[in-house]
Formats: structure tokens, C-alpha cells, sequence
């Protein structure tokens, strides 16, 4: 049970430097993923294990595929062209830029996925999954578990 602490906390550090590092971007009011709701997407997706690289069709640690990548604008590391090559790898690979990916993402497709009448994290995780078209769709039962995990982490800690 520490060492999962241990871990979380150090994945939510991770994240936080991350989200602190995307609240600066331009228009930072417009970011619809809280850094809570980034941690947690990320938990559920890869369990944050950095270095992830490429692998298949998607990459990082919240492994977004080249689609994903150009629908939410084509974000780069430090002003790199978004036409060359290595563009989309160098960014979904790291932390701050696939963050801000994931930013975009949502919202060019943020909706009500569930129909509980607000757009919140429990959407965003079903349109990471399953696209902006297809959101409405069932989850993998341990992608909610794991993110359902997490958010209780959260809120414990954050109480005590």
C-alpha cells in the first residue's frame, strides 16, 4: 500500500508539473481537462510510465495516435514544424506537448458523452477511448476502473 502511494504521488507531481506547464500556454482559460482529470486519463491509459516511446499506432503516456494528434491542431515541442516527420512522435512522447494535445483534442470534440447533462472528465475519458464520434460507446471495464481508482486516490488525499 505505500509503495502505491509513493507511486501516485509521484505520478500526480508528474502531472501537475505538466498541467502547471500548460497553464502559461496562450488562452490557458479555453484548457477544458483539469490537471486532475489529465493524471487520471493518463493513469488509466499507460499508468503514466514515462518513456513509453512508440509503439503500434499510438505513442506516450497517453498514447495518441497520429489522427488524434492532427485533429487537435498538430501541437509541437518548442515550436518544431509540424510537417517534419518526427513532429507527431516528438510530441506525443513528451509530457507538456501530449498534454496539450490532449487539450486540443478536447475541445474540438468535448460533448456529453453520458447525457448527465455537463461535460466533464467522465466525457473526456470516453472520447480519448473511443473519438469524438463514437464516445457514447462502452469503455473497457478496467480503463474505468483504473481511472475510477484514481480519482478516489485523488480525492483521499486531498482531504487527508
Amino acid at each position: 500500500m505505500a509503495s502505491a502511494v509513493i507511486k501516485f504521488s509521484a505520478i500526480l507531481m508528474l502531472i501537475v508539473a505538466c498541467a502547471a506547464d500548460v497553464s502559461e500556454l496562450p488562452n490557458a482559460n479555453s484548457q477544458p481537462v483539469t490537471e486532475v482529470c489529465l493524471g487520471c486519463l493518463c493513469q488509466a491509459v499507460s499508468g503514466c510510465k514515462q518513456g513509453q516511446g512508440c509503439e503500434g499506432d499510438h505513442c506516450g503516456l497517453f498514447h495518441i495516435t497520429w489522427a488524434y494528434w492532427a485533429d487537435a491542431g498538430k501541437p509541437t515541442v518548442r515550436g518544431q514544424n509540424p510537417d517534419q516527420p518526427d513532429a507527431y512522435p516528438t510530441c506525443a512522447n513528451d509530457p507538456y506537448c501530449a498534454a496539450q494535445t490532449v487539450q486540443g483534442y478536447m475541445r474540438r470534440y468535448g460533448q456529453d458523452c453520458n447525457k448527465d447533462g455537463q461535460v466533464n472528465c467522465y466525457d473526456y475519458i470516453a472520447i480519448h477511448k473511443l473519438g469524438g464520434y463514437g464516445c457514447s460507446g462502452s469503455l473497457p471495464q478496467e480503463y474505468v476502473n483504473v481511472f475510477n481508482q484514481c480519482i478516489t486516490a485523488v480525492a483521499a488525499a486531498q482531504q487527508g
